[in-house]
């Protein structure tokens, strides 16, 4: 009998064709696996009676042969950031517990829902969504499972990541602002989509950077996302396939996004690179210079992310209730309020510049770097030393986010272990908008065999 805990979303939609399970056991399965979890700084909150309702009217659909799609029936986590009717949405905040709930879902929710999916409830973040890292003081830090010792999950999607991996979920939707999808998916040995701005509707999502927030899945396969993608979106197909890898060209940065890369990191990369060239692709190395200005310009002006988050949090910020604050994620939000609209301007000047500036640079090529420079890093060093814990995370952040400033899409692509038996991951990004093509090229280079764990 399949393993539903290993097995990928599209993969469960098929077994309810085949008749070899359904939505109601389906269900009921991973509620049962969620609860025996030892781990229970996953789940935030279980939607159990609507994930029943749910599974109820979708096995109906398939006894009368009328699936919705090839998600009708599949589970879904959802970052607790995201509005469900009824439900409080925490945005893992201590402040927020008790939070009147949302009087609708959101319109992601809803899409899902009309795909026919299964919401089985809300999965812990980093406080706000903002950290790489992923741990969270007030409901517990969701644990990296490749390892006994604890290790970060990565962040901001914590929970979306690990629900996936130990297969509590086959699937999750997380957000990324500045990484907060593709770094859980490095850590956790998954694939994770960062989609251009504005692509999928962001209402009754609670914010970070209202201008850089995105919404992407978290899942085992390519086709996983590509579906997950469409049904966002409010698709009801997708016109993607896969790619051939002859004629496609990737551009290797020489600078910036391997400082201080682990040796497992970068031994992987180079292997996936080796079966990506082997079926076709040519792979050009060369210093970007458009890397070394937008980080330069962050630097003397802060960040886009930093402003907006205060802008938002401010009456919290400067109320008594901010002690209840991790001061690890307010240190970070109060950089906004040390800004100023010329800071504000400069940063915006810088993207309206560098990104068209980096799509000639590309000339129709992707970008291919580790997704992250190390595997997840050990909690009790983080949590015993602050410094550490910023440094980490800023470098957790450092590649990803640069997809963020310069508003590319990007595709975090497990490429096996490394030394310890934590993941390694591959970013393939493409120029805003061009999802469908990179999609198309994930599922290339999945099939060429990147991921060394077979």
């Amino acid at each position: 009998m399949t393993d539903l805990s290993q097995i990928s979303a599209a993969a469960l939609g098929r077994l309810y064709l085949a008749g070899a399970t359904d939505p109601v056991a389906a269900t009921e399965f991973f509620f049962d696996r969620i609860g025996a979890c030892p781990d229970q700084a996953v789940f935030l909150l279980l939607t159990e009676a609507r994930a029943r309702r749910e599974a109820e009217a979708s096995l109906k659909r398939y006894r009368a042969g009328r699936p919705l799609g090839p998600l009708d029936g599949v589970p879904i986590a959802w970052k607790d950031l995201v509005d469900l009717e009824g439900a409080v949405t925490t945005a893992g905040a201590e402040v927020l517990r008790n939070a009147p709930p949302a009087k609708a879902d959101a319109p992601i929710a809803r899409h899902l829902a009309a795909a026919g999916m299964i919401s089985l409830g809300k999965v812990n973040l980093s406080e706000f969504a903002y950290s790489g890292l992923g741990l969270n003081p007030h409901y517990g830090t969701p644990l990296n499972p490749f390892d006994a010792v604890p290790r970060a999950p990565g962040g901001s999607s914590s929970g979306s990541a690990v629900a996936v991996a130990r297969g509590l979920a086959p699937c999750a939707i997380g957000s990324d602002t500045g990484g907060s999808v593709r770094i859980p998916a490095a850590f956790n040995g998954l694939v994770g989509l960062k989609t251009t701005e504005g692509r999928i509707d962001k209402s009754g999502v609670f914010p970070l950077s209202q201008t850089l927030d995105t919404i992407g899945p978290l899942a085992r396969t390519v086709e996983d996302c590509i579906l997950l993608d469409a049904a966002l979106r409010g698709a009801v197909a997708t016109d993607v396939r896969r790619a051939e890898l002859s004629g496609l060209r990737l551009v290797v940065p020489e600078n910036i996004v391997f400082d201080h890369a682990e040796d497992g990191v970068v031994a992987n990369f180079e292997r996936a690179l080796a079966a990506l060239t082997a079926a076709g692709a040519t792979v050009e190395r060369r210093h970007i210079a458009i890397f070394d200005e937008a980080l330069a310009v962050g630097a003397a002006h802060g960040s886009l992310t930093a402003a907006e988050a205060y802008a938002f949090h401010r009456e919290l910020m400067e109320g008594p209730d901010a002690v209840r604050v991790d001061p690890r994620i307010t240190s970070r939000i109060s950089g906004g309020k040390r800004m100023t609209a010329g800071d504000l301007l400069a940063i915006q000047a810088m993207r309206r510049r560098l990104t068209p500036a980096l799509v000639a640079e590309l000339d129709g090529a992707l970008l291919a770097f580790p997704t992250v420079p190390h595997a997840a890093p050990e909690i009790a060093p983080l949590e015993a030393d602050v410094e550490l814990y910023h440094q980490t995370n800023l470098r957790s952040l450092r590649n990803t986010m640069l997809g963020n400033i310069l508003t590319t899409c990007g595709l975090a692509l497990p490429t096996g272990l490394d030394g310890r038996g934590l993941p390694t991951s591959l970013l393939l990004s493409a120029p805003a908008g061009d999802e469908s093509r990179l999609l198309a090229i994930g599922l290339a280079a999945e099939a060429a065999g990147i991921d060394q764990r077979g």
